[in-house]
Protein backbone atom coordinates (compact mmCIF):
# COMPACT_ATOMS: atom_id res chain seq x y z
CA UNK A 1 0.00 0.00 0.00
CA UNK A 2 1.06 3.44 -1.04
CA UNK A 3 2.65 5.40 2.24
CA UNK A 4 0.93 8.73 1.44
CA UNK A 5 -2.45 8.46 2.56
CA UNK A 6 -4.53 11.03 1.34
CA UNK A 7 -8.32 12.16 1.98
CA UNK A 8 -9.42 10.35 -0.96
CA UNK A 9 -7.83 7.35 0.14
CA UNK A 10 -9.70 7.48 3.08
CA UNK A 11 -12.91 7.97 0.68
CA UNK A 12 -12.08 4.34 -0.93
CA UNK A 13 -11.20 2.90 2.44
CA UNK A 14 -14.38 4.43 3.88
CA UNK A 15 -17.05 1.57 3.46
CA UNK A 16 -14.35 -1.42 3.63
CA UNK A 17 -15.99 -1.58 7.24
CA UNK A 18 -19.34 -0.04 9.21
CA UNK A 19 -18.71 3.00 11.08
CA UNK A 20 -19.60 3.33 14.46
CA UNK A 21 -21.21 6.56 13.90
CA UNK A 22 -23.40 8.01 10.85
CA UNK A 23 -20.71 9.55 8.78
CA UNK A 24 -21.93 11.86 6.03
CA UNK A 25 -18.76 11.17 4.02
CA UNK A 26 -19.86 7.24 4.04
CA UNK A 27 -23.01 8.12 3.20
CA UNK A 28 -22.54 9.69 0.21
CA UNK A 29 -19.93 7.12 -1.57
CA UNK A 30 -22.79 4.47 -0.30
CA UNK A 31 -25.40 6.60 -2.47
CA UNK A 32 -22.86 6.35 -5.88
CA UNK A 33 -23.91 3.32 -7.58
CA UNK A 34 -20.97 0.85 -7.82
CA UNK A 35 -21.92 -1.75 -10.70
CA UNK A 36 -21.40 -5.50 -8.97
CA UNK A 37 -18.59 -7.62 -10.27
CA UNK A 38 -20.32 -9.58 -13.52
CA UNK A 39 -20.26 -13.03 -13.07
CA UNK A 40 -18.32 -13.82 -16.15
CA UNK A 41 -15.51 -11.99 -14.74
CA UNK A 42 -15.97 -13.69 -11.31
CA UNK A 43 -15.46 -17.07 -13.08
CA UNK A 44 -12.72 -15.94 -15.12
CA UNK A 45 -10.64 -14.56 -11.97
CA UNK A 46 -11.32 -17.78 -10.23
CA UNK A 47 -9.96 -19.35 -12.62
CA UNK A 48 -6.95 -17.39 -13.63
CA UNK A 49 -6.44 -18.23 -9.16
CA UNK A 50 -5.80 -21.62 -9.74
CA UNK A 51 -2.23 -23.19 -9.70
CA UNK A 52 -2.53 -24.17 -12.92
CA UNK A 53 -5.01 -21.91 -15.53
CA UNK A 54 -6.43 -23.85 -17.98
CA UNK A 55 -6.77 -22.33 -21.91
CA UNK A 56 -9.51 -24.65 -22.98
CA UNK A 57 -11.55 -23.63 -19.94
CA UNK A 58 -11.15 -19.99 -20.31
CA UNK A 59 -11.81 -20.68 -23.80
CA UNK A 60 -15.29 -21.84 -22.45
CA UNK A 61 -16.15 -19.49 -20.11
CA UNK A 62 -15.67 -16.39 -22.60
CA UNK A 63 -18.11 -18.67 -25.30
CA UNK A 64 -20.41 -18.47 -22.69
CA UNK A 65 -20.91 -14.93 -24.36
CA UNK A 66 -21.19 -14.73 -27.93
CA UNK A 67 -21.29 -10.94 -28.18
CA UNK A 68 -17.84 -10.62 -25.75
CA UNK A 69 -16.46 -13.84 -27.62
CA UNK A 70 -16.57 -11.94 -30.87
CA UNK A 71 -15.62 -8.59 -29.39
CA UNK A 72 -12.38 -10.31 -28.34
CA UNK A 73 -12.05 -11.97 -31.61
CA UNK A 74 -12.05 -8.75 -32.99
CA UNK A 75 -9.32 -7.29 -30.46
CA UNK A 76 -6.89 -10.25 -30.89
CA UNK A 77 -6.96 -9.89 -34.47
CA UNK A 78 -6.26 -5.66 -34.63
CA UNK A 79 -2.78 -4.55 -35.19
CA UNK A 80 -2.25 -3.47 -31.87
CA UNK A 81 -1.95 -7.42 -31.24
CA UNK A 82 -0.06 -8.00 -34.18
CA UNK A 83 -2.60 -8.48 -36.63
CA UNK A 84 -2.93 -12.07 -36.63
CA UNK A 85 -5.88 -14.47 -37.36
CA UNK A 86 -7.31 -16.20 -35.07
CA UNK A 87 -10.39 -17.93 -36.35
CA UNK A 88 -11.30 -18.93 -32.53
CA UNK A 89 -11.71 -18.21 -29.01
CA UNK A 90 -8.81 -20.81 -28.37
CA UNK A 91 -6.69 -18.89 -31.20
CA UNK A 92 -6.86 -15.85 -29.22
CA UNK A 93 -5.74 -17.21 -26.06
CA UNK A 94 -2.78 -19.12 -27.32
CA UNK A 95 -2.42 -16.03 -29.41
CA UNK A 96 -2.38 -13.46 -26.84
CA UNK A 97 -2.04 -15.47 -23.59
CA UNK A 98 -4.30 -16.16 -20.97
CA UNK A 99 -3.41 -12.71 -18.85
CA UNK A 100 -3.94 -10.29 -21.84
CA UNK A 101 -7.34 -11.83 -22.83
CA UNK A 102 -8.48 -11.57 -19.27
CA UNK A 103 -7.41 -7.76 -19.28
CA UNK A 104 -9.51 -7.29 -22.44
CA UNK A 105 -11.86 -9.18 -21.17
CA UNK A 106 -12.24 -7.19 -18.23
CA UNK A 107 -12.61 -4.14 -20.18
CA UNK A 108 -15.67 -5.40 -22.12
CA UNK A 109 -17.66 -6.12 -19.56
CA UNK A 110 -16.54 -2.63 -18.18
CA UNK A 111 -17.91 -1.44 -21.33
CA UNK A 112 -21.21 -3.01 -21.05
CA UNK A 113 -21.87 -2.49 -17.33
CA UNK A 114 -21.62 0.86 -17.18
CA UNK A 115 -22.83 2.87 -19.74
CA UNK A 116 -22.23 6.41 -21.08
CA UNK A 117 -25.27 8.67 -21.76
CA UNK A 118 -23.84 12.30 -21.21
CA UNK A 119 -22.91 14.32 -24.15
CA UNK A 120 -20.04 15.69 -22.04
CA UNK A 121 -18.56 12.18 -21.57
CA UNK A 122 -19.88 11.27 -25.11
CA UNK A 123 -16.09 9.77 -26.64
CA UNK A 124 -14.95 8.27 -22.86
CA UNK A 125 -15.06 4.30 -23.78
CA UNK A 126 -12.97 5.51 -27.05
CA UNK A 127 -10.85 7.35 -25.19
CA UNK A 128 -10.44 5.08 -22.73
CA UNK A 129 -9.91 2.31 -24.98
CA UNK A 130 -7.27 4.32 -26.78
CA UNK A 131 -5.37 5.09 -23.43
CA UNK A 132 -5.46 1.09 -22.80
CA UNK A 133 -3.90 0.81 -26.07
CA UNK A 134 -1.37 3.27 -25.32
CA UNK A 135 -0.65 2.09 -21.78
CA UNK A 136 0.00 -1.34 -22.78
CA UNK A 137 2.24 -0.04 -25.96
CA UNK A 138 4.28 2.10 -23.19
CA UNK A 139 4.94 -0.49 -20.61
CA UNK A 140 6.33 -2.99 -23.68
CA UNK A 141 8.39 -0.37 -24.90
CA UNK A 142 9.72 0.74 -21.67
CA UNK A 143 9.77 -2.91 -20.10
CA UNK A 144 7.93 -1.25 -17.67
CA UNK A 145 5.58 -3.67 -15.34
CA UNK A 146 3.02 -6.30 -16.93
CA UNK A 147 1.28 -4.81 -20.27
CA UNK A 148 -1.96 -6.77 -18.95
CA UNK A 149 -1.87 -4.75 -15.83
CA UNK A 150 -0.90 -1.35 -17.85
CA UNK A 151 -3.80 -2.10 -20.07
CA UNK A 152 -6.49 -2.58 -17.43
CA UNK A 153 -5.29 0.69 -15.34
CA UNK A 154 -5.77 2.62 -18.71
CA UNK A 155 -9.05 1.57 -19.31
CA UNK A 156 -10.68 1.79 -15.69
CA UNK A 157 -8.88 5.00 -14.30
CA UNK A 158 -11.37 7.06 -15.25
CA UNK A 159 -14.70 4.92 -14.47
CA UNK A 160 -15.72 6.92 -12.20
CA UNK A 161 -16.27 9.95 -13.78
CA UNK A 162 -19.59 8.17 -15.88
CA UNK A 163 -20.94 7.58 -12.20
CA UNK A 164 -20.45 10.50 -10.70
CA UNK A 165 -22.44 11.82 -13.98
CA UNK A 166 -25.54 9.59 -12.85
CA UNK A 167 -25.04 10.51 -9.24
CA UNK A 168 -24.59 14.02 -9.36
CA UNK A 169 -26.88 16.50 -11.98
CA UNK A 170 -24.04 19.27 -12.32
CA UNK A 171 -21.30 17.07 -12.60
CA UNK A 172 -20.93 17.36 -16.23
CA UNK A 173 -19.90 20.91 -15.55
CA UNK A 174 -17.68 19.93 -12.92
CA UNK A 175 -15.91 17.75 -15.97
CA UNK A 176 -15.39 20.31 -18.15
CA UNK A 177 -14.12 22.83 -15.71
CA UNK A 178 -11.58 20.19 -14.08
CA UNK A 179 -10.29 19.12 -17.36
CA UNK A 180 -9.24 23.10 -17.94
CA UNK A 181 -8.08 23.66 -14.34
CA UNK A 182 -4.58 25.19 -14.94
CA UNK A 183 -3.07 24.52 -11.40
CA UNK A 184 -5.24 22.73 -9.16
CA UNK A 185 -5.69 18.72 -8.98
CA UNK A 186 -8.36 17.27 -11.06
CA UNK A 187 -9.64 15.62 -8.25
CA UNK A 188 -9.48 18.84 -6.00
CA UNK A 189 -11.89 20.49 -7.89
CA UNK A 190 -14.31 17.20 -7.60
CA UNK A 191 -14.04 17.45 -3.99
CA UNK A 192 -14.68 20.87 -3.82
CA UNK A 193 -17.68 20.48 -5.65
CA UNK A 194 -19.09 16.96 -4.57
CA UNK A 195 -16.96 16.49 -1.84
CA UNK A 196 -15.71 12.87 -3.22
CA UNK A 197 -13.93 12.42 -6.77
CA UNK A 198 -13.59 9.92 -9.80
CA UNK A 199 -10.25 8.47 -8.23
CA UNK A 200 -12.06 7.33 -5.02
CA UNK A 201 -14.72 6.17 -7.01
CA UNK A 202 -13.30 4.18 -9.38
CA UNK A 203 -10.74 2.76 -7.00
CA UNK A 204 -14.39 1.00 -5.38
CA UNK A 205 -15.08 0.04 -8.50
CA UNK A 206 -11.77 -1.44 -8.72
CA UNK A 207 -12.12 -3.51 -5.08
CA UNK A 208 -14.94 -4.42 -5.84
CA UNK A 209 -14.60 -6.03 -9.22
CA UNK A 210 -11.42 -7.83 -7.87
CA UNK A 211 -8.82 -5.84 -9.77
CA UNK A 212 -4.97 -5.80 -8.96
CA UNK A 213 -4.23 -3.87 -5.82
CA UNK A 214 -1.58 -2.00 -8.01
CA UNK A 215 -4.33 -0.79 -10.25
CA UNK A 216 -7.01 0.29 -7.41
CA UNK A 217 -4.11 2.06 -5.98
CA UNK A 218 -2.79 4.18 -8.98
CA UNK A 219 -6.51 4.53 -10.10
CA UNK A 220 -7.08 6.35 -6.56
CA UNK A 221 -3.45 8.08 -7.11
CA UNK A 222 -3.37 8.89 -10.63
CA UNK A 223 -3.90 12.82 -10.29
CA UNK A 224 -1.92 12.85 -7.01
CA UNK A 225 1.57 13.72 -9.20
CA UNK A 226 3.33 14.22 -6.28
CA UNK A 227 3.21 10.06 -5.50
CA UNK A 228 5.78 10.10 -8.32
CA UNK A 229 8.87 11.00 -5.79
CA UNK A 230 7.08 9.51 -2.96
CA UNK A 231 9.86 6.36 -2.46
CA UNK A 232 7.16 4.81 0.29
CA UNK A 233 4.66 4.06 -2.97
CA UNK A 234 5.07 0.71 -4.50
CA UNK A 235 7.17 1.04 -7.56
CA UNK A 236 4.52 -0.80 -9.94
CA UNK A 237 1.94 2.21 -8.83
CA UNK A 238 4.00 4.90 -9.82
CA UNK A 239 5.11 3.57 -12.91
CA UNK A 240 1.25 3.15 -13.69
CA UNK A 241 1.31 7.19 -13.08
CA UNK A 242 3.90 8.22 -14.97
CA UNK A 243 3.16 5.87 -17.98
CA UNK A 244 -0.76 7.61 -18.08
CA UNK A 245 0.76 10.82 -18.04
CA UNK A 246 2.47 9.70 -21.11
CA UNK A 247 0.11 8.31 -22.72
CA UNK A 248 -2.68 11.06 -21.96
CA UNK A 249 -0.13 13.90 -23.57
CA UNK A 250 0.15 11.21 -26.62
CA UNK A 251 -4.18 11.49 -26.51
CA UNK A 252 -3.61 14.85 -26.64
CA UNK A 253 -1.44 15.34 -29.68
CA UNK A 254 -3.03 12.36 -31.90
CA UNK A 255 -6.50 14.34 -31.37
CA UNK A 256 -4.82 17.88 -32.82
CA UNK A 257 -4.86 19.29 -29.28
CA UNK A 258 -1.81 21.90 -28.46
CA UNK A 259 -1.50 21.29 -25.30
CA UNK A 260 -2.12 18.81 -22.03
CA UNK A 261 -3.54 20.47 -18.50
CA UNK A 262 -2.34 17.00 -17.05
CA UNK A 263 1.05 16.89 -18.67
CA UNK A 264 1.65 20.56 -17.73
CA UNK A 265 1.08 19.52 -13.86
CA UNK A 266 2.75 16.06 -14.10
CA UNK A 267 4.66 15.62 -17.10
CA UNK A 268 8.28 16.71 -15.12
CA UNK A 269 7.85 14.55 -12.50
CA UNK A 270 6.96 11.31 -14.51
CA UNK A 271 10.19 12.07 -17.19
CA UNK A 272 12.19 12.42 -13.89
CA UNK A 273 10.68 8.79 -12.45
CA UNK A 274 11.07 7.31 -16.19
CA UNK A 275 14.73 8.69 -16.28
CA UNK A 276 14.06 10.30 -19.97
CA UNK A 277 15.48 13.16 -20.96
CA UNK A 278 13.51 15.76 -23.00
CA UNK A 279 14.63 14.14 -26.48
CA UNK A 280 13.94 10.64 -25.29
CA UNK A 281 9.98 11.79 -24.31
CA UNK A 282 9.65 13.54 -27.71
CA UNK A 283 10.47 10.39 -30.06
CA UNK A 284 8.29 8.27 -27.56
CA UNK A 285 5.83 10.44 -27.91
CA UNK A 286 6.34 10.47 -31.65
CA UNK A 287 6.31 6.42 -31.88
CA UNK A 288 3.00 6.61 -29.33
CA UNK A 289 1.53 8.98 -31.70
CA UNK A 290 1.91 7.11 -34.86
CA UNK A 291 0.81 3.50 -33.35
CA UNK A 292 -2.30 5.49 -32.17
CA UNK A 293 -2.78 6.30 -35.39
CA UNK A 294 -1.61 2.67 -37.06
CA UNK A 295 -4.23 0.82 -34.68
CA UNK A 296 -7.23 3.60 -35.17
Amino acid sequence: MPGRLTRVAAQASAIATAPAAYDPLDELIKSIRIPPRPGLLADLQAELACADPSPERIGRIVARDVGMAGALLKLANSSLFGGRRAKSIEQAILFLGINQVAALMTGLLARQAIPVENPALANFWDVSTRRSHAMMFLSRRLRIGAPDIAHTFGLFCDTGMPLLMSRFPGYDTTFLDAGAEPLRAFTAVEDERHSTNHAAVGTLLARNWGLSSDVAWAILHHHDYAVLEDDATADAVRSLVALSLLAERAICRYQGLAGSPEWDKGGARAQAYLSLDDDETAELLDELEEALHDDH
